[in-house]
């Protein structure tokens, strides 16, 4: 029999990741230029994986998709701090090299109190702005893994144009733009999935990431189904051992001239 302070105790975290849940969009943004989609699975009920699509007032769509260090309580805990922090500097104007410069004075002011724990507040981020009306993205990479895009059958990849947040006082960083084209096909993720391993001790690798992107021709849902089937497959843990999360936006350019 289960001693009463372990149900409690699991019936503590089951809120608290219902909770969490309340955090994420519940549905995607009405787009005539876009379809956007999103799959995500913790590790644990509780996990640092966060993510985020915001519509602004002049019709820009703001994006941001991160990882904090570690999972379970503890990085769900600074996630949940991380969210609110950067959704509201995005709902106050910030573009993506001032959001991403305040996250890590945030996440630095933390670290400050305790040796112990400073490197829970730690984070990687992918944080951009797509204007729907050209479709060019700004965007920040701090540390995140290299999202994809696929483009008649190629792919190019947004590498990091800073370093992770939350280690270090002064960072180099960068912000860059990205012109996407009608029929663009754009996947962020965290490592969760390409780190994936099965029980032979293999990792799932970012070239099996690749061939189920050059191989889909579904829509955007179908194609986040396949990934995690893909995973399935594979025969990576069920849960997983890490967060993982994968968006899927496939361009339509309604709004384009011509």
């Amino acid at each position: 029999m289960d001693h009463p302070c372990q149900c409690t105790m699991g019936l503590d975290i089951d809120l608290a990741s219902e909770v969490q849940q309340l955090l994420f969009p519940k549905s995607m943004p009405m787009c005539n230029w876009c379809c956007m989609g999103v799959k995500n699975r913790m590790a644990s009920g509780l996990g640092g994986d966060y993510f985020e699509f915001i519509s602004m007032p002049d019709g820009c769509q703001v994006i941001f998709i991160g990882d904090v260090t570690g999972h379970g309580l503890q990085a769900s805990v600074v996630m949940a701090l991380l969210y609110g922090f950067i959704h509201q500097s995005t709902m106050d104007g910030s573009k993506p090299l001032e959001t991403v410069t305040q996250v890590n004075d945030f996440l630095q002011s933390f670290a400050q109190r305790s040796e112990e724990f400073d490197h829970y507040f730690s984070t990687t981020l992918f944080c951009g702005v797509i204007d729907p009306k050209t479709l060019k993205m700004c965007y920040v990479n701090a540390g995140h893994v290299a999202p994809m895009v696929l483009r008649e059958q190629r792919i190019s990849y947004l590498t990091p144009t800073a370093q992770p947040l939350g280690f270090f006082d002064n960072f180099e960083k960068e912000m860059r733009t990205f012109q996407f084209e009608k029929d663009d096909r754009f996947l962020l993720f965290t490592d969760g999935i390409t780190e994936a391993f099965n029980d032979e001790g293999h990792i799932f690798g970012r070239e099996r990431l690749e061939r189920a992107l050059l191989a889909q021709e579904g829509d955007h849902l179908e194609f986040l189904e396949d990934i995690f089937q893909s995973l399935k497959e594979f025969g990576a843990s069920d849960p997983p051992d890490d967060d993982c999360t994968a968006i899927v936006i496939d361009f339509h350019g309604m709004n384009l001239p011509g």
